[in-house]
């Protein structure tokens, strides 16, 4: 199976990174959300590689088929893995797409590496900029529900990955395109992670504030959220990238929820394609 090696060790190991390579053309390097893997992109890779692109997916550190260290779940360390990934496959022309908490890595991969290997970036439910909720953010998530998110990832993470599915795909609105086997699915993925790595890499994702970062996507970038997205809400998130990152393109889709890459495939895809075209 096909790994890369980054260069943060612990207990004189390397972390490997599981990835998964398809297709040629220019690099677009798909980034997962938490707490699942690569194989969440397997509906957008065929139209992706169809239209002429090469398809990079790969686990994060602690989830998936990836190493599963104890430490450095910052974005900081998370971005230098992504930049290893880039140094090791010699790319360049690079789309960087992130979907969810993988929005985080997108733009701190400007913030500590630049653009020179990149060309345009995508953010897809993307938690960029600012999860929490706060004086100067007061439509994020509050404190208290957050601490409940971490409380219960502690005591019963099956339990919790079985409600955040529902949620995450809005199941009960969405009865016709999210089968019980797609939600076992989504439920499998995370009990492949490392219950450390999820709990380490939420305090990442809920007390990062990207609003200074924004200006270094330096580069076009695509922004999709989905209006009844439950997990990330659209007003904390994409509302709020739109007006901090300079160039970019911004779609919402009406009643689309968090996983809107299973209930709305073909839209997401066309929307994708269109964008690394133009």
């Amino acid at each position: 199976m096909p790994f890369i090696e980054t260069n943060h060790t612990e207990k004189g190991e390397k972390t490997k990174l599981f990835y998964q390579d398809y297709g040629i053309g220019q690099p677009i390097i798909l980034i997962h959300g938490w707490p699942l893997s690569h194989m969440t992109w397997e509906r957008q890779i065929p139209a992706l590689i169809d239209a002429g692109y090469r398809c990079i997916s790969y686990d994060r550190r602690g989830f998936g088929q990836s190493s599963k260290p104890w430490s450095s779940y910052d974005y900081s360390s998370l971005a230098s893995d992504l930049n290893d990934l880039i140094l090791t496959l010699n790319l360049n022309d690079v789309v960087l797409c992130g979907f969810s908490m993988g929005g985080g890595e997108v733009v701190r991969y400007f913030t500590d590496f630049g653009s020179k290997k990149i060309s345009k970036a995508i953010l897809i439910s993307s938690i960029i900029p600012l999860v929490a909720k706060k004086a100067d953010n007061p439509d994020g998530v509050p404190e208290k529900d957050l601490n409940g998110i971490m409380e219960n990832l502690q005591t019963d993470y099956p339990g919790f990955a079985k409600e955040f599915g529902k949620n995450y795909f809005n199941a009960s609105e969405n009865k016709d395109t999210v089968s019980q086997g797609m939600l076992d699915f989504t439920w499998g993925l995370a009990m492949q992670a490392s219950k450390h790595a999820t709990v380490e890499s939420a305090k990442s994702w809920a007390g990062t504030d990207f609003r200074p970062e924004l200006a270094n996507v330096d580069v076009p970038t695509l922004i999709v959220h989905g209006k009844s997205d439950n997990i990330v809400p659209i007003k904390t998130s994409a509302d709020q990238a739109a007006k901090g990152i300079k160039n970019n393109r911004y779609e919402k889709f009406d009643d689309a929820p968090h996983g809107l890459y299973v209930t709305h495939t073909d839209k997401l895809n066309k929307i994708l394609i269109e964008f690394l075209k133009s």
